[in-house]
């Protein structure tokens, strides 16, 4: 037990820290972008479960690969909200408010927006490509899942998660994610799957970028204080 703690610890630890603190000192107003994330999802799958409701919030919000790319890149934002039809509400909700909400907390809500649509976007262009390259390619995808609709926070999800692990070290819970979205694609072969593979290659392009842009600014302050030139990218 002794050592299953210190795993967590590891793990978790210093993440668990900076959520507590935050939550302790502003409760609610810790994270008003996911509350608000959250009533808006509850919003459109009322109004898509509505005989009057239900094209609208298709017309505003869902994403399909056989539509115009300029369609799909208006709707891609919003279609992160919109609970998909086969899938239980209350998994969109929670997932939204427990990631989301440790990810504003700990990495601002704009970032976490941005990493989120990123991530979402990712998705969205691989199912392009996925059909044009055909079921015969290994990445392809069947010329059906055109028509499929794509909504939903679940890559936006797995994409917030993966960047937490890495900015606080939990790479085994990473690699543990990483591992299932395979899993998932191996048992069950579908666009969904594919496109979570996609947002986990997105995610790591952003990490990435963003300890390249931590090692030149840490490169400038270094030389700044010693009086050496700057690193040029």
């Amino acid at each position: 037990m002794n050592a299953l703690a210190r795993l967590a610890r590891a793990e978790w630890g210093l993440l668990y820290v900076t959520v507590r603190q935050a939550l302790a000192r502003r409760s609610r107003r810790a994270v008003p972008m996911t509350l608000t994330a959250v009533c808006l999802t509850s919003v459109l799958q009322f109004v898509q479960n509505q005989p009057w409701g239900f094209g609208f919030v298709q017309h505003i919000g869902s994403v399909r690969a056989e539509e115009p790319l300029h369609l799909a890149l208006l709707r891609t934002p919003l279609s992160l909200f919109v609970p998909a039809l086969d899938l239980p509400v209350w998994g969109a909700l929670l997932q939204i408010l427990c990631v989301f909400g440790i990810a504003e907390i700990c990495l601002g809500w704009w970032r976490t927006l941005g990493i989120a649509y990123a991530t979402t976007l990712s998705g969205t262009l691989y199912a392009r490509m996925g059909v044009q390259w055909g079921a015969h390619h290994p990445l392809g995808l069947l010329p059906t899942d055109a028509q499929v609709v794509d909504t939903g926070p679940s890559a936006a999800v797995i994409g917030l998660a993966l960047f937490l692990c890495w900015r606080y070290q939990a790479y085994l819970t990473g690699g543990v994610v990483t591992a299932a979205m395979i899993g998932e694609l191996l048992i069950k072969d579908n666009l969904a799957g594919k496109e979570h593979i996609a947002a986990i290659a997105a995610v790591l392009v952003l990490c990435g970028m963003s300890a390249l842009s931590r090692y030149w600014r840490w490169g400038t302050r270094v030389s700044c204080e010693s009086g050496l030139p700057p690193i040029q990218s």
